[in-house]
């Protein structure tokens, strides 16, 4: 049983509505990553179009401002310190929310000069590819939910801040053959799509039932924890399991469904667009 520092330092912490934990170390990396952004903004290619548009900055400063609530202040402190279920919350943000946003406000041209360093385009393809990307995410989803390895996480700072980036990353990496902005790393078409969103649902959902049927507190620093609303560490545990589970899978056939309506529209354009050219034709 790895010895919860965090929790034993917080042991008579309380959650209050009117105080905002900040983390200085979130608040100069996601500062950092803007002001780049910004300046990579005001620097497009000659010839090139005005980009990023008005609604990718939004996108992408939405991204890091859901990045910055998750790691600060209320989930923060409750993920850390009281509850599993929270954590769960926090990981869902991490995966689901911010990489699509920060992916879809990033143009391709911003990040194009990289992929003429030497071995990065390469790697670039291969990190991207659909099953490649599908193994790299599920392992890590799943590495980092075996109890003694989120065991370490919670026992140590370091190794939390990298199971975070860790996640991030992987979700970045999976995301990628959906929303990619680059044809040098394309997209899979739109039935590839759909079934690849489908098949991240299984590993998720898998992860969720071994935690929700445990019968046991399966991480023992939420167990150390002191109790918040009532909720017993096995009803913590569970609620953690059905948040990964329930919101975890709807998203994915959420997007499986704009994905559809998107191939719909794809295939109604080109019937009105062959239909034109024969009526032209004949």
């Amino acid at each position: 049983m790895y010895l919860p520092v965090p929790l034993l330092l917080h042991a008579a912490a309380r959650i209050a509505v009117d105080e905002f934990t900040v983390h200085w170390s979130t608040v100069i990396g996601l500062a950092g990553i803007g002001a780049l952004y910004s300046w990579r903004a005001r620097h497009p290619p000659a010839g090139g179009t005005r980009s990023p548009s008005p609604a990718q900055k939004a996108l992408f400063f939405t991204a890091l401002a859901s990045i910055f609530l998750s790691l600060n202040g209320w989930l923060h402190d409750l993920s850390d310190y009281y509850l599993f279920s929270a954590h769960m919350v926090q990981h869902l943000v991490l995966t689901l929310v911010a990489p699509p946003l920060l992916i879809m406000g990033t143009p391709g041209w911003m990040l194009r000069p990289a992929m003429a360093w030497r071995g990065v385009a390469p790697a670039a393809r291969a990190l991207t590819a659909a099953p490649h990307a599908f193994l790299l995410f599920n392992v890590v989803l799943i590495t980092w939910h075996l109890p003694p390895v989120y065991g370490l996480a919670m026992a140590y700072h370091p190794v939390h801040i990298a199971q975070h980036l860790c996640f991030m990353v992987g979700a970045t990496l999976m995301w990628w053959p959906i929303l990619s902005p680059m044809p040098e790393l394309p997209r899979l078409a739109y039935p590839a799509q759909m079934l690849y969103l489908f098949l991240l649902t299984i590993p998720m959902s898998l992860v969720a039932v071994c935690i929700a049927y445990a019968g046991e507190v399966l991480y023992p620093a939420y167990a150390a924890a002191p109790r918040i609303w009532g909720i017993t560490p096995l009803q913590d545990q569970m609620i953690g399991a059905l948040i990964m589970w329930i919101p975890g899978g709807l998203f994915f056939f959420a997007i499986i469904s704009v994905v559809f309506f998107k191939w719909q529209q794809q295939d109604d354009d080109s019937t009105v667009a062959a239909q034109v050219g024969w009526v032209r034709g004949a």
